[in-house]
């Protein structure tokens, strides 16, 4: 039987109601919102392990309701998964929900069993393929793999979930490309692998966040038709 509880956020009452008893017959916990007003007000109060969030509401919109929800949870240290649900299927709408924040983007209509999927991958961690790394310290940088906190000059740099879980399988896989479906697969789940934008987004913002210079990067290496690997200093630990 499934403990987690899912925030269903989304302005059509048929959608919210389908998707409440399709998930508690599968054992999750369900509370609804309809505006994204309503989910942070929600949030405030209510304890939820993912999120499923309409782009398409009135108000301040789903792309300011994730970037609002995932600034809130990583302020909390909250590892709060964020999928987005929507009508929109274009590359660039893809890029600007990951860009604020969200996990994952699936498309309207869609098949349950995929939801399903997506969800339960969400929900998953990222399988830790080094057990005796503790700690990447170089320079500037260092990362610490049990707190899960990245610093740059001795500031901590606010990293989501999944930024995280990239980073760390990159580092524990120093010097070496990573192909796009691998690190795919690693980080999102085995149903993955062909969603080539999510990377593309995910190593900008930290590009963004580690790098002393994100358009020269040191760390965060593009292997040309391959994917990307993690350069790392003899100094690393």
């Amino acid at each position: 039987m499934n403990t987690y509880t899912i925030l269903v956020v989304d302005d059509e009452p048929q959608l919210r109601r389908a998707m409440k008893a399709t998930l508690a017959d599968l054992g999750y916990s369900v509370i609804e919102a309809k505006t994204g007003e309503e989910a942070l007000t929600l949030l405030r109060r209510e304890t939820v392990d993912l999120i499923l969030l309409d782009l398409n509401m009135p108000g301040i919109g789903g792309l300011e309701t994730c970037r609002a929800i995932r600034e809130a949870a990583i302020r909390q240290s909250n590892d709060l998964p964020i999928i987005v649900l929507s009508v929109r299927n274009t590359e660039r709408d893809k890029v600007q929900a990951l860009d604020a924040g969200a996990d994952d983007y699936v498309t309207k209509p869609f098949g349950i069993q995929e939801l399903l999927a997506r969800i339960r991958a969400a929900l998953r961690r990222a399988p830790a393929s080094d057990p005796e790394r503790r700690l990447f310290s170089s320079g500037e940088l260092e990362i610490d793999f049990e707190t899960r906190r990245a610093t740059v000059n001795g500031k901590t740099v606010r990293l989501t979930p999944k930024e995280f879980d990239l980073l760390k399988f990159l580092v524990d896989h120093s010097n070496r490309p990573i192909p796009h479906r691998k690190l795919l697969q690693t980080v999102w789940g085995p149903d993955y692998g062909d969603e080539v934008e999510y990377l593309r987004v995910f190593i900008n913002q930290l590009r963004k966040k580690i790098e002393p210079e994100p358009s020269k990067p040191r760390y965060l290496l593009t292997e040309p038709w391959v994917g990307y690997k993690f350069a790392a200093p003899d100094s690393s630990t």
